[in-house]
């Protein structure tokens, strides 16, 4: 189905984009840099103190220590002190020497007197930490009594404008590698380098992307409605997806509301600190009271109870009246945490008072850096949201909310166009860039016009997303190349397809193959045709395709998005030498909308001819029929609905980004007798469900349910062939440790199961949370059955199922017992390798299939 997807092209794409940008830009020029590193400790308990303020003597520049007490700064100005202080310890302060690598360990000695308010309490940190008659624990009880009036749900109607600026940037490249040859073409751009914008970083914008909106919101019936005002972003035109790159980029980056139990952060879900079940997972402690504002706010510092857990740590600031409501939000994440790529991330919120006396969010904003190791070049990102003109209960008509999405037209802004005036955005950005980030448009678009940057993006397109472009016209998948098979032999392929610079509407694409073993050529030619005006590629899709393949195949893999002649997928174990000659005439109309439904019509007249060890006989007492070839035409619709979908596209298929709903595929095949010289009537009907479950703490389970039905009297190449792998990679759809055509049915009902448990096991190991492994759990259960009509050994007059070299039988119905496998398996090896061990739970008595097997896929993800 839809779902099954080429592992190793989806993890490679996806990081394409970054990999290459760094691949040419690994060059930051940096002034002399002062680090202080150390632990600080309690001078009498020895035990470590979290949350100490560092900062450099006499500025605001430093940061804070962790949950070991460590610590770490950085600058390029010549400070020559660091101070150190935290409520109830004496302030030390302490001299470095600017320029160079300082460590200095500190142990505070607490005050003598501590605060003593009746409104707040300080624990000093040495006593054993409770719940009960805490009130900072109080307190925070109180604030989860009062999320639901405190969220902007709470209003009937509510409408603002809505600022948002994505930026991208590289981060701290060593110096050295802007000397070399290869860069000294680009030397004007490192003069764009920015070390204002954050201390101790040099910063290097590579990506920028703003959007003004107007939000609207309506409690009942719910909706949300975003009328775009204004755009504009740096495009990567040629190399990536645009419009898939910002999707992907804003749900890395997503929008974070503090009075969620959950907020879900670059793919992963952490626990919020005002969580209902917060007091189970967190420390809380009251730090300080603030009495010069109204109302009075509270500090309160919040720390994980085990430092490995998908936890946030830092400071909320509450307001001390009715509402216990958010004013500020400071908060970071553990360094033990498990977050593949992740060197720091940051999320600071800002709130204000309203007319109505409650708080809103104002501004939110969210740091990222990213690398592999601490202190080399890396990708730094942050996104920051702006909230203005609040406006509440401002009731409108229903019919106002019917298009949730869409463009307003103004004087200044006209609609679905970019605006690249920027005397618009000087007037109408919530906040103003920096110099560094306002020189990337300008920047990038002179970059993109070098034959050099060319040249180097088309080659490392070409290694990682597996075409090479020349203008109108793509060569590759190169993966497809050379591969080989036991029908085959060593076999030959070349072939691309037009890109957009030939037409936006229409798109071609061909191969040709050649088999060594079989001496025969295989290819394919098609042709699309867009009715959107917009490339076949581009959301929502409105397309016709016709095409024809001769080509060799596996029976029952034609619904994988797998292709078989990908080199890396022609090892296979066991035995593989059933396959198929096959002749397809396809024509296929699909149609999407906003709401992303979609139907797709099809036509299909398809010849297959058995090769290697599989025959078509039919057994009829003593005599037997060898059937050369079997004809069928199909008629065929497919019903999709992913709700709220967002995906990146990818050269050659899409890459879905999981949200919270639901994903229906229904397909109806209908295959018509005496058509084309078709020899069957047949109705095939399946349905396939896919939900990803969070579990907060636990991880997040993928759940994909599917069954089908045939109508009809047909031979076993017609019936449900069960998706197997025989390959030594791991698929996700597929049941790995199953044999290709082990297993056909007319009716069946399937369930999968794939649980992340995002280091919640292996981050409690001492050994193993170095190594930042992930665990992952799957079990899959197919059920089946076979009428007696379509079963050759109740009805002579059907197709023999398959044998082996020794007459034994290799193809099976289903019985009363279900076929199951599970697997536990290692995830994030050197961040990019999973390896599953799997284990077969039934049918061990077939011939030729393993119990275990040890299997492997590529996965990108943070």
């Amino acid at each position: 189905m839809n779902l099954v997807r080429n592992t190793i092209m989806v993890a490679i794409e996806r990081g394409a984009l970054i990999l290459s940008i760094l691949f040419v830009f690994a060059s930051v020029g940096l002034k002399a840099q002062t680090t202080v590193t150390g632990t600080i400790i309690d001078k009498e308990s020895k035990d470590p103190i979290p949350f100490v303020n560092v900062v450099f003597a006499g500025t605001t520049v430093g940061s804070v220590s962790n949950m070991d007490g460590n610590y770490k700064i950085q600058t390029t100005e010549p400070y020559t002190q660091v101070q150190f202080s935290f409520i109830g310890y004496k302030t030390v302060t302490r001299s470095i020497k600017p320029g160079e690598e300082n460590k200095i360990d500190v142990r505070l000695e607490p005050e003598a007197t501590l605060l003593n308010e009746v409104e707040v309490t300080v624990d000093n940190k040495r006593e054993k930490y409770r719940n009960k008659n805490n009130p900072a624990v109080d307190l925070v009880r109180e604030m989860i009594d009062h999320k639901r009036q405190n969220r902007i749900e709470s209003y009937n109607f509510v409408e603002y404008e809505e600022y948002e600026k994505l930026q991208m940037s590289l981060s701290n490249v060593s110096n050295k590698f802007k000397e070399r040859r290869l860069f000294r073409k680009y030397k004007w751009l490192f003069d764009n380098v920015d070390t204002t914008a954050i201390e101790g970083k040099a910063l290097l914008p590579i990506y920028l992307q703003e959007t003004i909106s107007d939000k609207y919101f309506r409690k009942s019936p719910e909706k949300k409605k975003t009328v775009q005002k204004a755009h504009q972003k740096v495009s990567f035109d040629d190399y990536v997806d645009n419009q898939g790159l910002s999707t992907y980029l804003n749900y890395l980056y997503n929008d974070i509301d503090i009075y969620d139990n959950n907020i879900t952060i670059l793919t992963n879900q952490f626990l919020s600190p005002i969580a209902d079940a917060a007091p189970t997972f967190y420390k809380f402690y009251i730090t300080d009271t603030l009495k010069d504002v109204t109302p009075k706010l509270i500090e309160l510092v919040f720390v994980p109870r085990n430092a490995s857990d998908f936890l946030f740590q830092g400071k909320l600031f509450v307001t001390l009246d009715s509402n216990y409501a958010v004013q500020k939000v400071d908060m970071t994440v553990n360094k033990n945490i498990n977050l593949n790529w992740v060197r720091e991330l940051y999320v600071e919120q800002d709130f204000e008072k309203g007319e109505d006396s409650k708080y809103h969010v104002v501004k939110s904003r969210m740091r990222a850096d990213f690398g592999l190791s601490k202190d080399r070049g890396g990708i730094y990102g942050e996104r920051l949201v702006s909230y203005k003109n609040f406006t509440i209960n401002n009731e409108r008509q229903d019919s106002f909310y019917e298009n949730k999405e869409q463009s307003s037209a103004t004087a200044e802004a006209p609609a679905n166009k970019d605006i690249n005036d920027e005397s618009y955005w000087l007037e109408h950005r919530h906040d103003s860039l920096s110099r560094a980030e306002s020189k990337v448009y300008q920047n990038i678009d002179s970059l993109q016009k070098m034959p050099s940057f060319k040249r180097t993006m088309d080659i490392a397109t070409l290694l990682l997303a597996g075409y090479k472009s020349f203008g109108w016209w793509e060569l590759g998948p190169v993966n497809t190349f050379y591969s080989f098979n036991p029908v085959e032999g060593f076999r030959l392929r070349i072939g691309g397809r037009t890109t957009t610079r030939f037409s936006e509407r229409l798109y071609l694409e061909t191969y040709g193959a050649y088999g060594f073993k079989d001496e025969k050529w295989k290819y394919y030619l098609g042709a699309t045709y867009s009715f959107t005006g917009k490339s076949i590629w581009q959301f929502p899709v409105k397309s016709l395709r016709v095409a024809y393949q001769h080509d060799t195949k596996i029976p029952g893999q034609e619904l994988q998005f797998v292709q078989e002649d990908n080199f890396l997928l022609s090892f296979k174990r066991g035995v593989n030498d059933k396959w198929l000659y096959n002749d397809i005439w396809t024509v296929d109309y699909l149609n999407e909308f906003d709401n992303h439904f979609s139907y797709r019509l099809g036509f299909k007249n398809w010849k297959q001819m058995p090769t290697g060890g599989l025959y078509y006989t039919i057994q009829n007492n003593e005599t037997s029929t060898t059937i050369q070839e079997l004809t069928t035409t199909e008629l065929s619709l497919e019903l999709r609905w992913a709700p709220g979908e967002q995906f990146y596209q990818g050269k050659s298929y899409r890459i879905p980004i999981p949200n919270r709903y639901p994903i229906f595929t229904m397909r109806f095949i209908g295959g018509v007798k005496g058509v084309f010289n078709s020899q069957y009537n047949y109705q095939n009907l399946a349905l396939n469900i896919y939900k990803r479950v969070y579990l907060s703490q636990f991880g997040y389970t993928d759940i994909v349910v599917e069954g089908g039905y045939i109508m009809g009297k047909v031979p076993f190449p017609l019936l449900a062939i069960h998706r197997a792998n025989q390959t030594y990679s791991y698929q996700l759809q597929s049941y790995n440790l199953m044999n290709f055509l082990e297993f056909v049915s007319d009716k069946y009902v399937s369930v999968n199961f794939d649980h992340y448990f995002n280091g919640f096991i292996f981050n409690k190991i001492p050994l193993l949370k170095k190594l930042k492994w992930r665990e992952v759990a799957t079990f899959k259960i197919l059920y089946g059955s076979l009428r007696n009509e379509n079963d050759p050994y109740h009805n002579a007059s059907q197709f023999v199922f398959p044998v082996n070299d020794q007459g034994v039988p290799t193809t099976y119905s289903l019985t009363n017992e279900p076929y199951m496998e599970a697997s536990f398996g290692i995830a994030n090896i050197f961040k990019l390798l999973r390896f599953d061990l799997v284990r077969r739970l039934s049918y061990y008595d077939h011939p030729e299939v393993p119990k275990w097997g040890i299997r492997g896929r590529f996965k990108f993800d943070f």
